[in-house]
């Protein structure tokens, strides 16, 4: 079983900081800035929608050049190997893919000269699987559980409602465990004797 992380919507107050912490631990670690979680809302209700590090993962099934890849009980994702195809975010039956824009460290953002003619305004942005600007590579982005991080995922350590956990494999058996005993303890004393099932 896959590690994951879930989140508790009767604790979120959608206040956000689960997002913020996610961009910055990330940028710290020269990574892409955009948050690998997004907060939806209803009338009622918030909580973070965000990778499920599903165990068959459909987005590394489809990826060609194997950017995504199942290590350390997690589905992670090689912003360096990725070639901009955004074939694993239309595989990935929740939207927790999204892609953001890279461009060339070395490129100065105005390099325009009097001899040259100014350069055209971007195009207005549509969607990120729908968007294409000259000059910016877009690079596939999920959560990877900070697992270049010894204090693991930012955002379930800096959600102030304790409303994010960390699942990992002890915690889903002894939740299952518990199931179990709750299952077996609801049941009527009289449908079992001595292991066998009551004729009556």
């Amino acid at each position: 079983m896959n590690h994951y992380v879930i989140a508790d919507a009767r604790r979120c107050i959608g206040c956000n900081t689960c997002v913020a912490s996610c961009s910055q631990e990330h940028q710290r670690y020269g990574l892409q800035s955009a948050p690998r979680l997004e907060v939806m809302r209803n009338l009622q209700d918030s909580a973070p929608v965000m990778c499920r590090q599903c165990e068959d993962a459909p987005c590394a099934k489809v990826c060609p050049v194997n950017a995504i890849t199942l290590r350390d009980r997690a589905v992670q994702l090689n912003e360096n190997l990725c070639v901009s195809c955004k074939l694993c975010g239309i595989a990935c039956p929740f939207g927790a893919i999204t892609f953001s824009g890279s461009t060339p460290v070395a490129t100065p953002r105005d390099c325009n000269t009097p001899k040259a003619l100014p350069a055209p305004l971007p195009p207005r942005p549509l969607s990120p699987f729908l968007d294409c600007v000259p000059g910016v590579r877009a690079v596939a982005v999920k959560c990877d559980l900070c697992s270049f991080s010894e204090d693991g995922p930012a955002c379930v350590r800096t959600c102030p409602t304790q409303a994010i956990k960390l699942v990992t494999v002890d915690l889903s058996l002894h939740a299952s465990q518990r199931k179990r005993l709750n299952a077996a303890s609801s049941l009527p004393v009289d449908l079992f004797i001595s292991g066998k099932e009551n004729p009556s």
